[in-house]
C-alpha cells in the first residue's frame, strides 16, 4: 500500500500556495511555455513538450515524501487561478535550501512573486532551515528585485555559471538566514 504524503498549503493575503494536481498540467504547460518565462529558468525548457508538464507533477509527492523538495502552486486566493510555481530544493544535511520560482508573465508586476517567496521563506525557517538561497540570471534583475524585497541579501556574482540556451550565464547568488528572518520579517 503506498503511502498517501499531505502536502502543505499555505495561504497569504493575495494567494494560496499548494501542491499541484494533474488537473493543473495544461495550465502549467501555457504558462511556463511561454518563452519568456522559460528565458528566466534553468530548468524550463522551450519550446515545453506535451506530457512535460504532466511528467513534472508527478515528481512532487515524491519529492517531498522523500525531504528532498517542496513545490507550490501559486493560485489567487479568490479564484483559485493558477499563476506560478514556488519551491525549496532542500539540503537536509545542512539545514538549507535553494529557492526558486516563476510566475506567469501576465501576473508580472504584481508583487506575486515576491509574496510567495516570501511565505515559503517563512515555511523553510518555521520547519528548522538555517539558510534559504537563490540564483538568477544576470540579465533578469527583476528576480533580484524579487528575492530583495523578501528580505534576502545579494551575495555576490557566480560568473558563467550556467549555461542557457547555448549561451554561458553569469548568476546573481542571494541568501537569507534564519536569525536574519527572525530580526527582520
Amino acid at each position: 500500500m503506498a503511502t498517501v504524503v499531505r502536502y502543505p498549503s499555505l495561504k497569504t493575503d493575495r494567494l494560496v500556495l499548494r501542491g499541484f494536481i494533474p488537473e493543473d498540467a495544461p495550465r502549467v504547460q501555457a504558462l511556463a511555455g511561454n518563452r519568456a518565462v522559460a528565458a528566466t529558468t534553468a530548468l524550463i525548457p522551450h519550446p515545453y513538450p506535451d506530457g512535460e508538464a504532466e511528467r513534472w507533477i508527478e515528481t512532487h509527492n515524491k519529492e517531498y515524501g522523500e525531504g528532498r523538495s517542496v513545490t507550490f502552486a501559486v493560485t489567487l486566493r479568490g479564484s483559485g487561478e493558477l499563476i506560478g510555481a514556488c519551491s525549496l530544493t532542500l539540503c537536509g544535511r545542512h539545514k538549507r535550501a535553494e529557492i526558486g520560482f516563476w510566475i506567469g508573465e501576465p501576473y508580472w508586476g504584481f508583487g506575486y512573486a515576491t509574496e510567495a517567496a516570501r511565505a515559503v521563506i517563512a515555511f523553510g525557517f518555521a520547519r528548522g532551515l538555517n539558510r534559504i538561497f537563490a540564483e538568477h540570471y544576470h540579465v533578469n534583475p527583476a528576480s533580484g528585485r524579487v528575492l530583495q524585497k523578501a528580505g534576502m541579501t545579494h551575495e555576490g556574482t557566480n560568473r558563467q555559471h550556467m549555461i542557457k540556451w547555448g549561451k554561458p550565464m553569469d548568476c546573481e547568488v542571494y541568501g537569507i538566514l534564519a536569525s536574519e528572518w527572525k530580526c527582520g520579517s
